[in-house]
């Protein structure tokens, strides 16, 4: 039996229903990680534990941890995922709610994190409140590229109707100092969303939208890394963008 898990749950007064219902799992699978002591959840599984726990990876399966670890290069790759669907709320959600300098969020419409979030927009709202910069890099709805890209997807909901969705949204909170928006036509093909030094980024693929995107969980490790690469792309990307607002009013 992992008795470290059994504990855990204990203290955190989490049920195997609950840890289940977190985790997108079914509850027999929580039992048979609770009762088979060599059974090793698989990587975003453990994460989503982790999360519903607060307790740190190397207590509840030291000899994973220890074997994931990293020392060449891609060292600053956290997770993979096959599809940006496939990377779980709540580790969007966590990464959200740790980040106290900087979320910036360089998807060309955002539109889905409205959807997936709850209470996003009042949280972006305290989260510059105390002092964390928000910005929001977009496409613009009525450019030729928007168009173009609407043809290639050739979704129902069409890519300047999303894109208009988190212009309505972000109008509700412009107000709050710390909120930024600018158009920008340079990430139509990838997606970068940072959480101070976590960072999602997702390459989008032809034909393919955003939720079908290859996705990666990067954290910075190192200088001139991957994160700083993908940190620096997006940075150049902000100063060409034009604001939405007309005038920035934070910087």
């Amino acid at each position: 039996m992992n008795e470290v898990l059994r504990r855990a749950m204990l203290r955190s007064r989490v049920t195997d229903r609950q840890l289940a219902e977190s985790c997108g799992v079914d509850v027999k699978t929580v039992g048979r990680w609770i009762t088979e002591s060599g059974r090793v959840p698989r990587a975003r599984h453990r994460w989503a534990i982790c999360e519903a726990l607060g307790v740190d990876e190397t207590t509840l399966w030291p000899a994973a941890t220890k074997k994931a670890i990293k020392v060449g290069p891609d060292r600053e790759v956290v997770s993979v995922y096959p599809y940006r669907s496939s990377c779980p709320a709540s580790l969007w959600q966590s990464l959200i709610t740790k980040a106290e300098q900087e979320l910036t969020f360089a998807g060309y419409t955002n539109y889905f994190l409205w959807l997936e979030q709850p209470r996003f927009g009042a949280t972006l709202r305290r989260k510059a409140s105390n002092g964390c910069r928000v910005r929001f890099l977009l496409g613009n709805p009525n450019s030729d590229l928007t168009k173009s890209r609407e043809k290639d997807e050739e979704a129902t909901l069409t890519l300047s109707t999303r894109i208009q969705v988190t212009l309505a949204e972000l109008e509700k909170i412009k107000i709050q100092p710390g909120v930024e928006a600018r158009y920008s036509n340079g990430h139509a093909h990838l997606s970068v969303f940072r959480f101070d030094d976590d960072m999602i980024v997702t390459p989008l693929l032809t034909h393919s939208v955003g939720h079908d995107a290859p996705t990666l969980h990067l954290r910075r490790q190192q200088d001139d890394g991957i994160f700083d690469r993908f940190a620096s792309h997006t940075e150049e990307l902000w100063k060409r963008g034009a604001p939405v607002w007309g005038e920035e009013r934070n910087g």
